[in-house]
């Protein structure tokens, strides 16, 4: 490649890769824990103890949103904004007001999912049979909002490494409690083991939230109130459009689940799974460093928007490989994930993973209208999002069955595609690169060709066609990557990967 890049331009791309790095590398750990993990579940329980998992996580997920109040959002905010002031007395008063906030607030949630379990089981499999697990999960509300606030405050203060080994542990614990419990209590020890798992998170964010230090004061209630109102000014809306991507994809396990069952529910959770499982990774080591950064650069129009181009480009070249990889081996990552019952969520996947293509393209410029505290237009913009997306799936699930699933997130992130990027454009002024439309092009192109191929080839060939493209943009992913950061930052971060390993060479 001929293109040269600034030092700041290389500096810049190095912090994206070396903080995607970092949380990458927990991932990898992560990753490694959840294939143990969702294997010995899936050959437990079956896809319709798997889609139950599916459907507890839907349930439990909409009520932390509610409860959590958009704390994990809006606190990473205030915690960098306040941060970025040096004034430890004010970092101090956000950080305990974060924190009372985040427990008070959580409590309530739990309180609420447990006196509504009847009416949710009612609602979401047309009996009560369920009432009695939603009510004892309703404990993980409390647990997940009191996360969400020490979490917060540990990704405002930027200290990636310790977001990095929660990641792990969070993977860890959940491996360790879940197997056990599930391989001696069957589909009943569910309940239990996702209470588990949840408590071992508070106690993991907790662990790290503790190193920061935080001034001793006393707070009158009265100042706490004071403080918290711009949290929850601001985390409120965050919530309220949490709650729609929540809500959503609860009322989508429902339609899955009134209209094609239970065990289709199961293949609908692990296609989800699957799909999320290197996109989601990349997506939330990037997001762990890239929201603070895209704040802090706020009132900097260049710099801002040469932030998000820069990380639309790492994005794709980072997520290049991965996803033709597994869409390419969809099956044997179905059976080493689940097992040969679950081979009817194939073509769930390899939809879902075309719209995680046109996912990483649009995630970052999400990202600008919450750094911009622009509330407004995200709300509405999501709002959009996922009422079309619930309007595809009705009609995917009406016409195409389970298959309609996957169809229509393909559809959603195109029609949303083209939304936020004309939202941000006339609102901030903010096209991409020629770098970014020239990567993105050709990502769009390989993985077209990935995915019509075993349409019109024969499984072997369609094989053999798709690793060598896969082979292919992989190569020229490492070298862009190259050029971007230059051979020295390659050589430095491999030399760190030998010593850490104990491999001795030059």
């Amino acid at each position: 490649m001929n293109k040269s890049f600034s030092d700041s331009d290389s500096k810049s791309y190095k912090q994206i890769i070396k903080s995607t790095t970092i949380m990458g590398g927990s991932q990898v750990v992560t990753i490694i824990l959840r294939i143990i993990r969702t294997k010995a579940l899936a050959l437990l329980l079956g896809p319709a103890g798997v889609g139950i998992i599916g459907i507890y996580d839907s349930i439990t997920s909409l009520g932390s949103t509610i409860a959590g109040v958009g704390l994990e959002i809006s606190g990473v905010r205030q915690i960098a904004e306040a941060s970025s002031t040096g004034d430890e007395e004010k970092i101090s008063r956000t950080i305990i007001s974060l924190r009372r906030t985040a427990l008070l607030s959580g409590i309530i949630g739990a309180v609420l999912l447990l006196i509504l379990s009847n009416s949710v089981s009612r609602i979401t499999f047309g009996n009560s049979e369920h009432a009695r697990d939603i009510a004892i999960l309703s404990i993980t509300v409390l647990f997940t909002a009191v996360t969400g606030g020490q979490t917060a405050l540990i990704q405002g203060m930027r200290r990636i490494r310790d977001l990095a080994m929660l990641s792990i542990l969070g993977a860890f614990w959940g491996t360790v409690f879940s197997i056990p419990i599930i391989y001696f209590f069957g589909p009943r020890g569910i309940v239990f083991f996702m209470i588990m798992v949840s408590a071992m998170s508070i106690v993991s964010s907790w662990w790290y939230s503790r190193k920061i230090p935080v001034r001793k004061m006393r707070m009158s209630l009265k100042e706490t109130v004071a403080e918290a109102k711009p949290l929850l000014r601001l985390g409120i809306v965050f919530m309220t459009t949490s709650l729609i991507g929540f809500g959503s994809l609860y009322i989508i396990r429902v339609l899955v689940v009134r209209n094609l069952g239970l065990e289709a529910a199961g293949m609908y959770q692990a296609a989800t799974t699957l799909s999320a499982l290197y996109v989601g990774f990349i997506l939330d080591a990037m997001g762990r460093d890239f929201y603070p950064r895209l704040t802090a650069l706020a009132g900097d129009s260049d710099a801002f928007k040469s932030l998000v181009n820069k990380q639309i480009e790492t994005g794709l070249l980072i997520a290049i490989p991965g996803v033709l990889a597994t869409m390419s081996l969809a099956q044997i990552v179905i059976y080493v994930f689940y097992s040969s019952k679950f081979m009817p969520a194939y073509d769930v996947l390899r939809w879902q993973l075309l719209g995680d293509v046109l996912r990483i393209m649009t995630w970052p410029m999400g990202f600008i209208l919450l750094a911009k505290g622009n509330s407004r237009f995200y709300f509405w913009t999501e709002l959009f999002g996922r009422v079309f997306h619930l309007g595809l799936i009705w009609l995917g699930i009406q016409f195409f069955g389970l298959t309609g699933t996957g169809m229509a997130f393909f559809g959603m992130y195109v029609l949303y595609g083209i939304m936020i990027y004309l939202v941000v454009k006339n609102r901030y002024q903010f096209t991409w690169s020629p770098m970014s439309v020239r990567i993105g092009i050709l990502t769009v192109c390989v993985t077209a060709v990935v995915f019509i191929t075993p349409y019109f080839l024969s499984d072997m060939i369609s094989l053999i066609v798709n690793l060598c493209v896969t082979a292919g943009a992989t190569v020229y992913s490492f070298r862009m990557l190259r050029s971007i950061i230059g051979p020295q930052a390659i050589s430095d971060f491999m030399n760190k990967i030998k010593t850490r390993l104990g491999i001795k060479g030059k």
